[in-house]
């Protein structure tokens, strides 16, 4: 059976599986049913001045029969006082000395602010600290959570007064609420940080009820914007960890948060950089024990692939993912349907004609049946006719070889640039 186990900026876990800083993690009791499920570690939900939340505060955006989709919540940190959450953490660590704990933090960007809270908290055993520079709504209102970590200046210098006193790893936990996500990435390393962790949550709002006119959720008739996570934002969260992955500025270790549901997910975030996964929608909607199925899934997908440990996967897609402009020009894949399998429903013919570039036909046989055919020499390989038809493996994409040799549009701008030089070069 593949190692599961992982080492995370020093923190270690049996398994790269946390629940990330959530309600899911809001108390002793929660922790250690999940620890008994067998999650490798939680980071316990933010920790900080004890505030007063509202009700009501979830949301979930469901599509096309897919309940909870979309994720939105107004809940801020813990309402519940530090010393109460520092007893629960100190007997939940000494219960289970083998899992990871991590405490998250939010406080005012004040030097003796964070050194208070950081002696505090490692006084009673965590693994590691992670500060929430994330949170998208109510406390960054009050100037903390992504009001600090949409500044990178604050984002280094919080950090660094984190790192004078703590005894333990620091990951920063970066909002995605930005425009360019490495930058404040790098404000973290710069500012000390041992690794850091994305994404929080996104600004979003979750509806409106048509009938009612209140948004969704509502409190007494007023609304605000909140977090949204789950399924929907995995390709954001997937793309900034790559990001931040492939920057060599950014050279600590990732813990990739974002809409994981499932082993596969983690794969992903695995193959992408990341060095383990904390999750919170998932488990919200379906409870702990999904950890087993990840646990499991993960581990036969190891075993069939030869792999015995997690470094065997973890970045190995990095170096595959690039800018447009390092993309081959003239490599090139046409779809093919194969009419054995496909049940004549069009959809492909329809989304091609209407919205891409008109090139699947409606034919008859001999026999005066239809079919569809792909004209090759106008298909550009969009993918969209596979994208949109309801049956596996009636459409494939299918390389074509090309008669010309690997070209990029930054190595063909390099070519006319030198082209254009010795023409000036002629004249003179």
């Amino acid at each position: 059976m593949a190692d599961l186990r992982i080492d995370l900026a020093g923190i270690k876990s049996p398994n790269p599986f946390w629940l990330a800083s959530a309600p899911p993690t809001n108390s002793g009791y929660q922790v250690q049913r999940a620890f008994e499920a067998g999650w490798g570690g939680a980071v316990w939900k933010t920790l900080g001045d004890p505030i007063l939340n509202v009700s009501s505060r979830f949301a979930a955006v469901s599509f096309n029969g897919q309940k909870v989709a979309g994720f939105n919540n107004i809940e801020l940190i813990t309402d519940r006082p530090l010393e109460v959450n520092l007893k629960e953490i100190y007997e939940t660590k000494k219960r289970f000395p083998n899992h990871a704990i991590i405490a998250s933090l939010m406080v005012e960007p004040k030097q003796e602010k964070w050194h208070e809270i950081v002696k505090r908290v490692e006084d009673v055993g965590v693994d590691g600290l992670e500060l929430n520079f994330g949170c998208p709504h109510g406390m960054a209102e009050r100037g903390m959570g992504a009001a600090s970590g949409q500044v990178p200046e604050l984002v280094e210098k919080q950090t660094y007064w984190v790192k004078e006193v703590a005894q333990t790893p620091v990951i920063v936990k970066l909002t995605p609420n930005i425009t360019d996500i490495t930058v404040t990435a790098e404000s973290a390393v710069q500012g000390g940080a041992d690794a850091i962790s994305m994404i929080n949550t996104i600004n979003s709002l979750a509806g409106v009820d048509i009938d009612t006119w209140n948004t969704i959720p509502h409190v007494a008739g007023k609304g605000a914007h909140g977090g949204y996570c789950g399924p929907a934002v995995k390709p954001i969260a997937l793309n900034m960890v790559a990001e931040c992955a492939r920057n060599p500025r950014i050279n600590v270790p990732i813990s990739g948060i974002g809409g994981i549901s499932n082993w596969k997910d983690t794969v992903e975030f695995l193959l992408m950089g990341a060095t383990g996964v904390q999750i919170c929608t998932a488990a919200m909607h379906h409870g702990f024990r999904i950890v087993e199925d990840m646990i499991e899934g993960l581990s036969n997908y190891l075993d069939e692939k030869g792999i015995s440990s997690l470094d065997g996967i973890i970045g190995k897609s990095v170096e595959r993912y690039s800018d447009w402009g390092n993309l081959d020009l003239n490599y090139k894949v046409v779809a093919k349907i194969n009419n054995d399998v496909c049940i004549n429903c069009n959809k492909c013919h329809i989304a091609c004609e209407d919205t891409s570039h008109q090139c699947i036909d409606m034919l008859k046989d001999g026999n005066g049946n239809d079919y569809l055919q792909v004209r090759e020499e106008d298909c550009v390989g969009c993918n969209l006719c596979s994208i949109v038809c309801p049956v596996d493996g009636a459409i494939d994409m299918v390389e074509v070889k090309s008669e010309h040799p690997p070209m990029t549009w930054n190595e063909r701008q390099a070519a006319i640039g030198s082209v254009q030089s010795c023409e000036v070069d002629i004249i003179k």
